[in-house]
């Protein structure tokens, strides 16, 4: 499905509510860009390269959670990223993604340009709509759920959005945050790469 009736509705939706809420989100963004300079040091701001939709590459922002040294994730992370990520405040900067168009509010999430090449052609069709800051698979269990059944949810997303479902999705993403479950899969600072469909 390369769209259906409710995306023109869902790209209106997603300026709107993307630019309310950063404006909204600004004092916030700025004690917490001074944490991050204070704790962390420069850059204030992590950029990545990611796949969007139709797997065009986009530049993902957000505030930086880790330090610039270290060999693993693990040794990266430190107490003060660990509780911006469980509360979602490493997510702001990402709303400029939404306003410019890389992304929605509501979607699959951006994963590495290297899975690219490593989905098989049913979880490929995870980029047919635009990334999202939050979708299915993040409040069905965040990191928590194995590769497999993150992506099918990825895909089931793809062919049944519609505006009831967002809004459901954007309900539900409040109670992971605040309850700070599946931040991080069991054993990993992060989550483990992906290596390709289950054979």
């Amino acid at each position: 499905m390369r769209g259906n009736a409710y995306d023109p509705l869902k790209r209106a939706i997603d300026v709107a509510g993307s630019t309310a809420i950063f404006l909204i989100t600004l004092p916030i963004q700025a004690v917490v860009a001074a944490l991050i300079r204070v704790r962390l040091g420069s850059p204030i701001l992590f950029r990545q390269e990611r796949p969007g939709k139709d797997g065009q590459i986009f530049t993902l922002l957000k505030f930086r959670t880790m330090k610039t040294t270290g060999l693993t994730d693990a040794d990266r992370m430190t107490p003060f990223g660990y509780r911006l990520r469980s509360l979602s405040l490493d997510e702001l900067p990402t709303l400029l993604n939404v306003i410019k168009g890389d992304m929605s509010l509501v979607g699959p999430r951006p994963l590495l340009v290297d899975y690219l090449d490593r989905y098989s052609p049913e979880q490929a069709r995870r980029h047919e709509v635009r990334p999202g800051i939050t979708g299915l698979a993040q409040v069905s269990g965040r990191n928590d759920l194995p590769w497999e059944e993150r992506l099918a949810l990825d895909v089931d997303y793809v062919d049944s959005r519609t505006l009831r479902s967002d809004i459901d999705i954007l309900a539900r993403t409040v109670a992971p945050v605040f309850g700070r479950h599946g931040i991080t899969e069991e054993g990993s600072a992060t989550m483990t790469e992906f290596q390709g469909p289950a054979t």
